[in-house]
Protein backbone atom coordinates (compact mmCIF):
# COMPACT_ATOMS: atom_id res chain seq x y z
CA UNK A 1 0.00 0.00 0.00
CA UNK A 2 2.54 2.48 0.60
CA UNK A 3 4.80 1.76 -2.06
CA UNK A 4 1.76 1.73 -4.55
CA UNK A 5 1.24 5.55 -2.94
CA UNK A 6 5.00 6.68 -3.74
CA UNK A 7 4.68 5.69 -7.35
CA UNK A 8 1.26 7.74 -7.51
CA UNK A 9 3.15 10.23 -6.32
CA UNK A 10 5.86 9.88 -8.09
CA UNK A 11 3.91 10.01 -11.71
CA UNK A 12 2.07 12.62 -10.18
CA UNK A 13 5.31 14.77 -10.34
CA UNK A 14 6.79 13.86 -13.42
CA UNK A 15 2.87 14.39 -14.87
CA UNK A 16 2.56 17.60 -13.43
CA UNK A 17 6.42 18.88 -14.85
CA UNK A 18 5.91 17.04 -17.78
CA UNK A 19 3.09 19.83 -18.14
CA UNK A 20 4.96 22.90 -16.92
CA UNK A 21 8.18 21.83 -19.44
CA UNK A 22 5.22 21.89 -21.93
CA UNK A 23 3.75 25.19 -20.90
CA UNK A 24 0.69 23.70 -20.00
CA UNK A 25 0.77 24.97 -16.59
CA UNK A 26 -0.65 28.40 -15.78
CA UNK A 27 2.16 30.50 -17.50
CA UNK A 28 1.32 33.60 -19.24
CA UNK A 29 0.80 32.35 -22.76
CA UNK A 30 2.65 36.05 -24.10
CA UNK A 31 6.42 35.48 -24.42
CA UNK A 32 8.13 37.78 -22.02
CA UNK A 33 10.80 39.24 -24.88
CA UNK A 34 7.02 40.72 -26.22
CA UNK A 35 5.60 42.06 -22.70
CA UNK A 36 9.14 43.82 -22.57
CA UNK A 37 8.34 45.55 -25.63
CA UNK A 38 4.86 46.50 -24.97
CA UNK A 39 4.48 50.02 -23.51
CA UNK A 40 0.68 49.15 -23.01
CA UNK A 41 0.02 46.78 -19.96
CA UNK A 42 -2.16 44.03 -20.14
CA UNK A 43 -4.00 45.63 -17.61
CA UNK A 44 -4.27 49.40 -19.83
CA UNK A 45 -5.04 47.07 -22.94
CA UNK A 46 -7.78 44.86 -21.01
CA UNK A 47 -9.72 48.47 -19.79
CA UNK A 48 -9.44 49.68 -23.44
CA UNK A 49 -11.02 46.60 -24.79
CA UNK A 50 -13.71 46.40 -22.29
CA UNK A 51 -14.53 49.95 -22.60
CA UNK A 52 -15.55 49.22 -26.54
CA UNK A 53 -17.66 45.87 -25.43
CA UNK A 54 -19.85 47.13 -22.17
CA UNK A 55 -20.72 44.32 -20.14
CA UNK A 56 -18.07 42.28 -21.56
CA UNK A 57 -16.12 39.72 -19.74
CA UNK A 58 -12.77 39.08 -21.33
CA UNK A 59 -12.65 35.64 -21.96
CA UNK A 60 -9.16 35.36 -23.49
CA UNK A 61 -5.96 37.24 -24.25
CA UNK A 62 -2.75 37.03 -25.93
CA UNK A 63 0.36 39.41 -27.20
CA UNK A 64 1.31 38.50 -30.67
CA UNK A 65 3.16 40.75 -33.52
CA UNK A 66 1.14 40.71 -36.38
CA UNK A 67 3.21 42.41 -39.42
CA UNK A 68 5.29 44.23 -37.26
CA UNK A 69 3.03 45.56 -35.02
CA UNK A 70 2.84 44.45 -31.07
CA UNK A 71 -1.02 43.71 -30.65
CA UNK A 72 -2.84 42.39 -27.38
CA UNK A 73 -5.87 40.17 -28.57
CA UNK A 74 -8.66 40.14 -26.20
CA UNK A 75 -11.90 37.28 -26.73
CA UNK A 76 -14.98 38.74 -24.90
CA UNK A 77 -18.27 37.36 -23.94
CA UNK A 78 -21.21 39.24 -23.00
CA UNK A 79 -24.35 37.94 -20.77
CA UNK A 80 -26.77 36.55 -22.87
CA UNK A 81 -24.87 36.55 -25.80
CA UNK A 82 -22.96 33.33 -27.55
CA UNK A 83 -21.36 35.84 -29.92
CA UNK A 84 -17.31 36.28 -29.03
CA UNK A 85 -16.26 40.04 -29.52
CA UNK A 86 -12.59 40.34 -30.57
CA UNK A 87 -11.04 43.33 -29.61
CA UNK A 88 -7.60 44.30 -30.31
CA UNK A 89 -5.47 46.88 -28.81
CA UNK A 90 -2.00 48.49 -29.82
CA UNK A 91 0.56 47.27 -27.43
CA UNK A 92 2.45 50.78 -28.16
CA UNK A 93 -0.54 53.19 -28.14
CA UNK A 94 -2.86 52.00 -26.68
CA UNK A 95 -5.47 53.03 -29.21
CA UNK A 96 -7.72 50.23 -30.39
CA UNK A 97 -7.43 48.57 -33.79
CA UNK A 98 -10.09 46.82 -34.63
CA UNK A 99 -13.72 44.95 -32.81
CA UNK A 100 -14.71 42.38 -34.54
CA UNK A 101 -18.10 40.20 -32.98
CA UNK A 102 -18.17 36.62 -34.27
CA UNK A 103 -21.47 34.40 -33.93
CA UNK A 104 -21.79 30.89 -34.06
CA UNK A 105 -23.47 29.14 -36.51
Amino acid sequence: MKNSRLISAGLLSAVIGTLAAAGCASQPREPAALRAQARITKEQAEQAALAKVPGGTIKQSELNRENGDLIWYFDLTTRGSAAITEVAVDALTGYVISVATETPE
